[in-house]
């Protein structure tokens, strides 16, 4: 009897499903990068460009230690997802336009990878927060570098800009830690894009018009069985409910873009979960939740106290097994 054939992708590859890490005991904000992360501790190539799968978090600390955890993530909405994918690929075609009369030095691991936020960004991917094994023993790096956009000068000068990128924030918040300043993947997009009408719908002032028994909308008149229902209703209909739920640029208060994640609205990133570490918290052990993370990209911020010199204390992270490597994620074209 012939041996039927798998399909493609019907195996799941073996994969590190769980990833430690030890972290000094001090208020500040750590990044963990799941891509970079996973292609460590499995030794094979990761793409940033995922939407990672996390089954959940746990924190381990000592008996003196007290505050809280928080973390957080490249906002989960359409905005965030457009914002990546129009950045990309104009990334893309810049990478092109340059290689196309030599594409034989196009770098075998090429890859689009942007920092979370302004305070990544000053970190720099050489401070993102690696793995250990059993033994406290941490992986070593190996290359994992920014990618960078050109911008010509506008001085007249035959010279270009380098930037890097973060997700979240304003366009150009200072030097980061490779001495680039950087663009923002949202504050782009919504540059790139259209306004929403101040009023919708712009109704024209005849549609709501009566002049005695003259009536401007005359096909409104034909159905009135009263001599104020149709005319309220429409002027109801004009008035009330016609803009944008949302601040946007020149909607009458504001003049600049209002986007969700970028530089004037809700400018950070998402708040996954949040937790406190009390004398009480049973064995020290502190669970946060799981669920998606755009870009494995992966911010730990804490705040602190009563912790003795040199102090650490420990993270779990659990990931999902799935057919992509091994791992449940999709691409980020697919968020």
């Amino acid at each position: 009897m012939a041996r039927r054939k798998s399909t493609r992708g019907s195996k799941i590859q073996p994969a590190a499903m769980t990833l430690a890490f030890t972290i000094p005991a001090v208020s500040g904000a750590s990044y963990i990068d799941l891509s970079q992360v996973a292609s460590l501790v499995n030794r094979r190539f990761y793409r940033q460009g995922i939407n990672w799968a996390v089954a959940g978090f746990k924190v381990l600390t000592g008996s003196n230690l007290t505050g809280s955890f928080k973390i957080s993530k490249l906002p989960n909405t359409w905005v965030m997802s457009n914002a990546w994918e129009k950045s990309f690929r104009a990334w893309q075609r810049m990478n092109n336009e340059a290689l196309d009369e030599t594409p034989s030095v196009r770098p075998k691991f090429l890859d689009f990878k942007i920092y979370a936020n302004e305070q990544h960004h000053a970190q720099g991917f050489a401070a993102n927060l690696l793995p250990i094994s059993s033994n406290i023993s941490p992986f070593i790096a190996g290359e994992w570098e920014p990618s960078k956009i050109t911008q010509p000068r506008t001085d007249g000068t035959a010279t270009v800009q380098e930037r890097e990128l973060i997700a979240v924030g304003a366009n150009y918040p200072g030097a980061g830690a490779s001495g680039f300043n950087a663009v923002s993947l949202i504050e782009g997009y919504a540059a790139s894009r259209g306004l929403p009408d101040v009023l919708d719908p712009n109704a024209p002032v005849d549609s709501a018009s009566v002049d005695g028994n003259i009536p401007a909308n005359w096909m409104a008149s034909m159905f009135n069985q009263g001599t104020e229902q149709t005319e309220t209703v429409i002027e109801d209909m004009i008035s009330e409910n016609n803009i944008a739920p949302y601040p946007f640029e020149n909607d009458g208060v504001y003049v600049d873009t209002m986007y969700p994640g970028g530089a004037n609205q809700g400018n950070g990133l998402q708040i996954h979960d949040f937790e406190f570490v009390t004398g009480t918290t049973i064995g020290g052990t502190t669970r946060l939740k799981g669920g998606n993370f755009p870009c494995g990209l992966i911010e730990l911020g804490y705040l602190l106290s009563g912790a003795e010199p040199e102090e650490e204390f420990n993270l779990l992270i659990d990931l999902v097994p799935g057919n992509h490597r091994g791992y449940l994620c999709e691409p980020m074209t697919e968020m």
